[in-house]
């Protein structure tokens, strides 16, 4: 099977396109490490700014241990297209009160689980993107997308 070569996308719509899949996918996977191994869940985020993606997490659960530990993650959403996104970043938690009340007052369900925002069991981390990838179904290459 030859190699497909990949099409010449400008950058401006190479960002409308990965954020449309954002958008049509909702439910992104987040990758983190524990210890030497992998771990995947799926994630709703709280709120997204272009490629920077906002994860509500409790203490309690596990991902809080290894993002502890390496905070180095990546969410991967992928459309009914199959299109994908890759956005490979770092996690941290979110300290801005102002921020953290904008999401707070935006998402009932936090409001409805944990009463207030001030319960200590809420993280809100924010993933910055290092790297944002698109492709197209199963072209089997990525288009690297500009963040800024």
């Amino acid at each position: 099977m030859s190699k497909s070569e990949l099409k010449p996308i400008p950058p401006a719509e190479l960002v409308a396109l990965a954020q449309g899949v954002m958008k049509a996918a909702k439910f992104p996977q987040l990758a983190t490490i524990d210890g030497d191994q992998p771990r995947l869940r799926p994630v709703s985020p709280v709120r997204t700014e272009g490629f920077t993606v906002y994860v509500a997490n409790l203490r309690v659960y596990h991902k809080t241990g290894e993002i502890a530990a390496n905070p180095k993650v990546e969410l991967c959403y992928v459309d009914d297209h199959h299109n994908q996104v890759r956005i490979t970043g770092v996690a941290e938690v979110l300290t801005e009160r102002p921020l953290l009340e904008e999401i707070w007052n935006s998402n009932p369900l936090l409001r409805q689980y944990l009463g207030s925002l001030d319960n200590p069991m809420l993280i809100v981390y924010r993933i910055r993107p290092a790297r944002v990838r698109y492709m197209v179904e199963w072209a089997l290459e990525y288009y690297e997308v500009p963040t800024a």
